[in-house]
């Protein structure tokens, strides 16, 4: 991968001066090669990753990871199906796997029922669709390569004599 690239996928605040310094190029090569990556859509979004364990105590949000085993449609294969599923609002991401699921979507709800509720009413009666299984996220230790630390609990009784 660039070198561009790499440095904008580990941290996307990086100015286009500061990768200019540290690859020893001129910034006006580096937003231009930062524009044409955008443009033909190598670059999709800049995102910051949020530790939402900080900030989410009173919003009841539940995220499920659902793997999904489809039937492939002839000419089509995958390819219908997820485009089909990934167009529901809940669906934050949709992956083709290999194994014994096809597919993996992630799903966010307000609540333990919307989730399920998407499941029994919207995806498994989809057409191709069958067989689901359905994984709750309890708790992120790490994402996008971040390490998430929750605010410091001390969770321990105290031992007295």
């Amino acid at each position: 991968m660039d070198e561009i690239l790499e440095i904008l996928e580990k941290d996307s605040r990086t100015t286009p001066e500061e990768i200019a310094r540290m690859l020893k190029k001129k910034s006006g090569f580096v937003r231009k090669a930062i524009k044409g990556y955008e443009k033909d859509g190598v670059i999709l979004k800049y995102k910051a990753v949020i530790n939402k364990e900080m900030i989410r105590k009173e919003d009841g949000s539940v995220r499920a990871l659902i793997e999904v085993r489809v039937a492939p449609q002839k000419n089509v294969g995958f390819d219908h199906i997820a485009e089909r599923i990934y167009q529901f609002p809940e669906v934050t991401s949709c992956y083709l796997l290999s194994g014994t699921y096809d597919l993996l979507i992630v799903v966010e709800g307000k609540d333990l029922r919307t989730v399920s509720q998407f499941v029994a009413e919207k995806l498994s009666p989809m057409e191709n669709v069958r067989g689901t299984v359905t994984h709750f996220l309890l708790k992120k230790y790490k994402e996008d390569g971040f390490l998430l630390k929750g605010k410091d609990e001390d969770r321990r009784l105290a031992i007295t004599y």
